[in-house]
This record gives C-alpha cells, sequence and structure tokens, in this order.
C-alpha cells in the first residue's frame, strides 16, 4: 500500500478541507498520514505552512498531497509557488466554474465557514446535540414529543454514536432507549415510547459482534455471554417486528450509512428530501 503525506491547509478550522480531502483519498488505496493546518490567515503563517510541507517532502521523497480551502489569492500563490507538493485548490476546481455559471462572483473571503456559528442551523444543531446528550440511553424520558427521532435497540448496539451524529452533523433531536431483559420478559416497549412510535426507530446487531464489543466493556460476563447476546438480540427483533418499528442491522454499516438509512426512513419534517 502507498504511503504518503497529505495536508489540508485551510484559513478556518480545516474541517472542509479535511472532509473532502478524505471523501476523495478513499477512492484509493493509500495509507496516509494526516497533518491539519488550520488558521493559515496571514503570509508568515502560509510560508510556515510551506517549510513542513517541504520538509515532508525531503524526508519521504516524493510529493505531499495538500488539499486547500485558503481564500485569499495571496496566501494560495505562496503555497502554489514554493510548495513541493500537489496542491488540490477546492475553490478553483468548485467555486470558478459556479461563477462562471451562475454569472456572479463568489463572495471569497477569509472566515466564510465561520458565518454558520452566526445562523440558525448552527443555533439549532447545538440545540439538537444538547437534547441527545441529555436523552441519551433512556436517562430522561420527558419531552420525548420534541425529538426528531428515537433510537432502540440492546446495549452498545449503537444508538449512542448514531445519535451525536445524527445531531451534530444533521441537526435532529435524536433520543436512545436501550431494550433490556425486563422489557423482553414483558413483551412491550418501555411505556415512555408507546406515543412516540412514529419516530421510533430500530437498532440490530449479530449477536457475534455484540458478544466481541461487550467483552471489551466487560471481559467473561452473563452481559457478554455469546448465548445471552443471541437471546437479547432475537428477542429485541421479534418485539420490533411486533410493533412495526423500522429497524435495520449495524454490524456491517458505517455510521453514516446508518444514519442516512434513518432519515429516509423517519423524514423528519424540519429536512427536505
Amino acid at each position: 500500500m502507498h504511503q504518503r503525506t497529505v495536508f489540508f491547509v485551510s484559513d478556518g478550522t480545516g474541517i472542509t478541507a479535511e472532509t473532502f480531502g478524505n471523501a476523495i483519498l478513499a477512492q484509493f488505496e493509500l495509507q496516509a498520514k494526516h497533518v491539519r493546518l488550520p488558521f493559515i490567515d496571514s503570509e508568515d503563517k502560509a510560508h510556515q505552512a510551506v517549510a513542513q510541507i517541504n520538509a515532508a517532502a525531503q524526508k519521504e521523497g516524493v510529493k505531499p498531497i495538500v488539499f486547500t480551502t485558503l481564500a485569499k489569492d495571496e496566501l494560495l500563490e505562496i503555497l502554489s509557488v514554493h510548495s513541493d507538493a500537489l496542491l488540490m485548490d477546492m475553490f478553483s476546481t468548485f467555486v470558478k466554474p459556479l461563477e462562471i455559471e451562475l454569472g456572479m462572483k463568489s463572495i471569497h473571503r477569509v472566515g466564510r465557514f465561520s458565518d454558520v456559528s452566526k445562523s440558525k442551523s448552527y443555533h439549532d444543531r447545538i440545540e439538537a446535540i444538547n437534547f441527545s446528550l441529555a436523552h441519551d440511553d433512556g436517562q430522561k424520558n420527558t419531552d420525548l414529543e420534541r425529538s426528531d427521532v428515537i433510537l432502540v435497540g440492546v446495549s452498545r448496539s449503537g444508538k449512542t454514536p448514531t445519535s451525536l451524529y445524527l445531531a451534530m452533523q444533521h441537526g435532529l433531536k435524536a433520543a436512545n432507549y436501550p431494550l433490556i431483559p425486563e422489557d423482553f420478559e414483558r413483551q412491550q416497549l418501555p411505556p415512555a415510547l408507546v406515543p412516540h412510535l412514529g419516530k421510533v426507530f430500530g437498532l440490530s446487531i449479530s449477536a457475534d459482534r455484540l458478544s466481541e464489543i461487550r467483552h471489551e466493556r466487560r471481559p467473561h460476563s452473563q452481559y457478554a455471554d455469546l448465548a445471552n447476546c443471541q437471546r437479547e438480540v432475537a428477542a429485541a427483533e421479534s418485539m420490533m417486528k411486533r410493533h412495526g418499528i423500522r429497524w435495520l442491522s449495524t454490524t456491517t454499516k458505517s455510521i453514516e450509512e446508518i444514519a442516512t438509512t434513518i432519515i429516509q426512513e423517519i423524514k423528519p419534517e424540519r429536512l427536505t428530501y
């Protein structure tokens, strides 16, 4: 597998450059060392970035790959002229063709991405994160009517990371509720969920994988025993089917795939399809 250092250079946080760059790099079998260089907003910082990039090129004997979202042309020129690297300028790749097609100039200013902190969508996302944290693992079952989605499943089936991803990435108020042996004995959902069945989505997982995960948390316990995991998974899936709850298995899916499926199934009112 090829090895290469990849730099993500930005006048802001660098998250946009890194997210897009990673999506491109995923198309190659490449073992990359990632280096994020955020807040490159002056010529002095640009030259420091060049020095770091060129040091990597000299040490490794191959050109580093640089993904950049620098807005100032003079800073971009410093990287372009002085760095011994393959430079991938996202603004010139995407913004300039759009300027031609739309017949207008882009705002193209430093810190444009930071304007999001003043937007309603940003504050909605922060509120969603707070909601999801407060409603994690069934610790709070009041005001569930405010939720966009309620995830259910056995312990360690991926409910918490999925809830937080939905909140952080999509601004959705995602509560999650564990299905426990007492629920299976009663053969009923937790009473707090019944009025909100339209928002409930189930997560399952293979018993083998669940046992592995639980062994990491509580080694050699009844909680992690394979036979116990098989019983819990079977009981949870049976309960979800009985109540008409949509569900999927998280065993082989990424969190992005899980979240996308949930959104397509639940179709929260605040999102457009």
